[in-house]
């Protein structure tokens, strides 16, 4: 190995001692080429301007999502496609907003069982093959592993939100003398009144039927009953509430437990409760926090009936919080307007001065703000009408103006079709799934705008969501597409749907099958013969007698008109028509007698016919 390394290095050695020698050779060949002064000047400002505006870039953290947002940014949702939740199972296909409703319920039903099973049995999940790790997809920690009485398994009960398990192990605790701390005392106290002595609903449930006795006085309090279909609001226990009793057993009461007791109050509807209680809180020398205050705002049109008491109490909260030197959020200001709400005309000015005084404080509005302040000062109906008369009032043109424009922007989905269709093409059927009276409502938006060419496209859509069943849909199509005439790839277009739709009427395996009614056939028929597609209409024709089925004048003159080159066909049009006895049958004779060319055998048919008709009149 050594000698082929000498040989090399030898090599490089002699070739570089070679090329040294001969460089002023080299380049004294090439004297002749010279840069000019005005190049090396350019070139000299060049690299130096190069040189400063390189800057060398920080060090760039990814995130461990980078890779998935990169991926993700390089491929849009597809609208044709159903939602994600549904794409896992092609049965899973919906085809209407009740279907995704049941589709997407089953689903959560299904999660809600696995995870039942994930948090009860965990013993039987304790492989984990996420990379990294994933927490929600491992079982939680929903059993209890502490059974001693003491002090950490009252924590831990807590922790788990086991309302009665926690109260039980507190009562346990101080039978036996042994001193709780606190801070566990204060935790139990958030839990009891958050929950409102009840245990918490788990996943995938709904909250526990509100079966106390004082639901019903409550509401009779309020002057009101609820409707079975509203849901129901939670309610504060009356009688043996572990709140109030554990309220009760603290040696001390400071602000905290106030607190969380006042908001529990509030939260599960013992609204007076609740403001007595900050009342005991006043006479203690205690002071409140922003989140009571926020909460006892609330309870003012349940303490209060007059517009002017509630007004009152609001104020009077209000200039406690200032007393107090509670500083105000957007969720006061947002409480506040929600109460003036229902304070009637008497809010207006109230509200003005809230906004203001919003303004004052450097507090941005929400959009909660904006919602409640048009609720008190404009009915959704009468909303452009009076901002048109102020604006009319206070001679402000240029506003008029603005919320003049305001109005076909309001207006738009009801009256311009290309924002319509554009949604619809965003929305359906990956979001939304249109009813049939939406579908009948974007046929007419079409309509309006003159866009009746599109309806055939509509028509797969509505095959699609399974409204091809619905008569009064397809009849309202049917007559959108025989109204006017168009050019003739529109017609083409159109016959190509009416064949389809008349592939509809044909099935006799569905379920829900349509019934052939005279429009349906007459729209049909006219449909086939502007597309000049005669036989087809001829055979609609012939299904006129078959489904004793009336057709009109106006359908026999235009089908007279079209089928010139046959008189075959129109011979038995008018045989058709003397079957039915309509009055135009000895118009349609005269016209085929006039305008076609006819054999013998046709003529003595039409003459007996013709003949006939005189004698039955």
């Amino acid at each position: 190995m050594a000698a082929p390394g000498r040989h090399v290095g030898r090599y490089i050695n002699k070739n570089s001692r070679v090329l040294l020698n001969n460089w002023d050779l080299l380049w004294g060949g090439h004297r002749s080429f010279t840069w000019s002064s005005a190049l090396q000047q350019q070139t000299a400002r060049i690299q130096n301007d190069s040189s400063e505006d390189i800057v060398i870039p920080r060090k760039k953290t990814w995130s461990k999502e980078a890779v998935l947002q990169a991926l993700a940014s390089t491929a849009n949702r597809d609208s044709t496609a159903y939602n994600y939740q549904f794409q896992d199972d092609p049965y899973l296909s919906p085809k209407s907003s009740a279907e995704s409703k049941l589709y997407s319920m089953s689903q959560e039903s299904g999660r809600a069982a696995a995870k039942y099973f994930v948090d009860n049995f965990p013993k039987y999940f304790t492989k984990d093959f996420a990379e990294p790790h994933i927490p929600c997809l491992m079982p939680d920690k929903v059993s209890l592993s502490l059974e001693e009485v003491s002090e950490e398994a009252l924590k831990e009960r807590i922790c788990l939100r086991k309302v009665g398990a926690a109260v039980d192990m507190y009562d346990q605790l101080v039978q036996a003398g042994t001193a709780v701390s606190m801070q566990s005392t204060y935790d139990l106290l958030d839990l009891i009144c958050f929950y409102g002595d009840r245990e918490p609903a788990q996943e995938g449930e709904t909250e526990p039927d509100q079966t106390d006795a004082s639901v019903e006085e409550q509401r009779r309090k309020r002057g009101r009953f609820q409707r079975g279909a509203e849901p129901q609001r939670p309610v504060w226990r009356e009688k043996n509430n572990n709140a109030e009793r554990l309220f009760g057993l603290l040696p001390e009461r400071d602000s905290r437990c106030y607190s969380a007791l006042i908001k529990g109050m509030v939260k599960h509807g013992a609204s007076a409760k609740a403001y007595d209680l900050y009342t005991d809180m006043l006479n203690n020398r205690l002071s409140a926090d922003i989140n009571t205050f926020n909460a006892l705002i609330l309870t003012v049109p349940d303490v209060k009936e007059s517009y002017l008491e509630k007004i009152d109490l609001l104020m009077e909260l209000l200039k406690h919080m200032s007393q107090q030197k509670v500083q105000p959020t957007q969720q006061t200001f947002n409480n506040a307007l929600k109460v003036l709400r229902r304070c009637g005309s008497m809010a207006r000015s109230i509200s003005l001065q809230t906004v203001s005084e919003m303004k004052a404080l450097g507090i941005a509005p929400s959009l909660a703000t904006f919602n409640h302040l048009l609720a008190i000062f404009y009915k959704g109906v009468w909303f452009f009408s009076s901002a048109m008369r102020i604006c009319f009032e206070t001679k402000d043109m240029k506003q008029g103006y603005n919320v003049f424009n305001l109005i076909p922007t309001s207006r738009e989905p009801s009256t311009s079709a290309s924002s319509a269709c554009c949604w619809y093409r965003r929305l359906v059927p990956s979001v939304y799934y249109p009813t049939p009276h939406g579908m009948r409502t974007l046929f007419q938006a079409l309509d309006t705008d003159s866009r009746l060419e599109l309806l055939p496209s509509f028509w797969k859509d509505v095959k699609t969501l399974g409204h091809d069943t619905k008569s009064d849909l397809v009849d309202e199509l049917l007559s959108l597409l025989a109204r006017d005439q168009h050019s003739p790839e529109v017609q083409e277009s159109f016959a190509e749907c009416a064949l389809d739709i008349k592939g509809v009427f044909d099935n006799d395996r569905r379920k829900h099958s349509l019934e052939w009614s005279t429009s349906a056939l007459s729209h049909i028929t006219t449909l086939l013969l502007r597309g000049n597609r005669i036989p087809q209409a001829w055979k609609m024709m012939q299904l006129f007698k078959a489904k004793n089925r009336i057709p009109s004048d106006k359908l026999l003159e235009d089908f007279l008109s079209r089928c010139s080159e046959s008189p075959t066909m129109a011979v038995e049009l008018v045989q058709l028509s003397a079957a039915f006895c309509l009055p135009a049958t000895p118009r349609l004779t005269q016209r085929v007698l006039a305008e076609f060319v006819l054999t013998e055998e046709q003529r003595s048919t039409l003459s007996e016919l013709e003949s006939s008709w005189e004698l039955n009149q």
